[in-house]
């Protein structure tokens, strides 16, 4: 051993574990060496009575000090708990900065279909004022419209089947872009030519048309109609048929409008055809035409939810419409279409927003979720929630108050399409 290898130490810090060797000689201390380990209290007794202040310590030699690891270990665990603290700060803040992110996606996505769709319901009305002097001018304008949606779903690859707010406009309006959108994206789902889905889209958006020819009050049908009544709202199909000759619309687009109120068992008008006299197109929108009447008819307290529209149309109706055509259309709307009412299995209660058309067993849904502002809800796809799943169908009268206020479900149904979204534009996973 070396000077270099011995510290001094203060003889009240003395303790059990350390190595000493005593500078005294062997007549002034009792014990049996003048280098030892301390072994006990009594030995530290015994060198603090000797008289010297400092006693030389080899620390290679010695114990670790227990007291110097408690507080090393004291100080690990407080700088890993402000750690922990400082990155949970951090992660919360990247919470917060994704959800922002998320949720302003989300935003902007909404927007831009209420936009398409309020520019579509403006396009219907100018149609309406301008069918019969300018017919030419009229379909002119639709086609471009209609081939600009054709062309997204193409382009897109898989759509989603998108809920809307009820203010982008009144029923009249309202419907035939319902029923346009609906019709363009089971007919791409059922393998249709770009041309077909241009001629479906056409028939769909002007299969009302007819309608401007006939008085106010039997442009929509109602239950309380005496039969001339009826007969004469029937007559819009006919009239249609004329004004679409006048527009020059392709013999497809005309007989599918002339057919949207057939129905395959032979029981619809103006013809009652019966089966496969019906065209592709004119199946497809009989029954879009019909699903959307259920959802949204004249007097909404009479109003089916999409899920109560779409099971009496396979429960009660299904043999008033195509078959192939119905099994599609249930494919792409899911068990719970959009702006259905639900609760999860987890009990708490839902509304439908937006079906994936390629995967619609599990929809897109916001949850009624109190802790969480309205305005900030999330949308929770459920395809990517496997732990959660749709229990039940409700009306929403049935919802507790909270959360009727909270999910606003719709008076009125409107759809569009957008593309299938993932977590980058604004949805919640889990």
């Amino acid at each position: 051993m070396t000077i270099e290898d011995s510290v001094w130490i203060d003889v009240k810090s003395l303790r059990v574990g350390l190595y000493i060797e005593l500078d005294v000689g062997w007549m002034s201390h009792p014990f049996p060496m003048g280098s030892f380990k301390i072994s006990s209290q009594k030995q530290i007794d015994t060198l603090q009575s000797l008289g010297q202040p400092r006693i030389r310590c080899i620390p290679s030699k010695s114990d670790p000090d227990p007291a110097a690891e408690q507080d090393a270990a004291r100080a690990r665990v407080q700088a890993a708990l402000l750690e922990g603290r400082q990155q949970a700060v951090l992660q919360e803040k990247e919470q917060r900065r994704l959800r922002a992110v998320a949720l302003a996606a989300q935003d902007r996505s909404l927007i831009v279909c209420e936009r398409r769709f309020g520019e579509s319901v403006r396009q219907y009305r100018k149609a309406v004022d301008l069918v019969q002097t300018q017919p030419k001018v009229v379909a002119e304008q639709c086609a471009a419209m209609v081939n600009s949606y054709v062309s997204e779903l193409l382009d897109q690859g898989e759509a989603s089947i998108r809920l809307l707010s009820e203010a982008a406009g009144d029923k009249s309006s309202m419907h035939p872009v319902n029923v346009t959108i609906v019709s363009l994206l089971l007919g791409k789902a059922m393998g249709m030519s770009p041309e077909e889905l241009q001629d479906l889209g056409m028939a769909a958006f002007l299969h009302d048309i007819g309608k401007v020819k006939l008085p106010d009050r039997v442009r929509w049908v109602e239950e309380n109609f005496s039969t001339a009544e009826y007969r004469m709202y029937q007559e819009h199909v006919s009239q249609g048929s004329l004004l679409a000759k006048s527009m020059e619309l392709p013999l497809r687009a005309q007989l599918a409008m002339a057919q949207h109120h057939e129905l395959t068992d032979g029981s619809g008008f103006p013809t009652k055809l019966k089966g496969d006299a019906m065209s592709g197109a004119g199946r497809i929108l009989a029954l879009v035409n019909r699903y959307d009447n259920l959802c949204n008819p004249s007097r909404p307290a009479a109003a089916l939810t999409p899920h109560e529209a779409l099971s009496l149309i396979f429960a009660q109706l299904k043999t008033r419409f195509d078959g192939a055509t119905l099994s599609a259309f249930i494919r792409m709307m899911g068990v719970y279409p959009p702006g259905s009412v639900v609760q999860l299995i987890d009990d708490r209660y839902a509304i439908v927003v937006s079906v994936n058309s390629a995967r619609p067993l599990k929809p897109r849904v916001i949850v009624h979720e109190p802790s969480v502002p309205k305005h900030e809800a999330l949308i929770l796809d459920l395809e990517r929630a496997p732990q959660l799943g749709i229990r039940r169908s409700l009306k929403p009268a049935s919802l507790p108050p909270s959360a009727l206020d909270y999910l606003a479900p719709r008076m009125r149904i409107c759809y569009f399409f957008e593309q299938a979204a993932g977590v980058e534009s604004g949805e919640l996973v889990a």
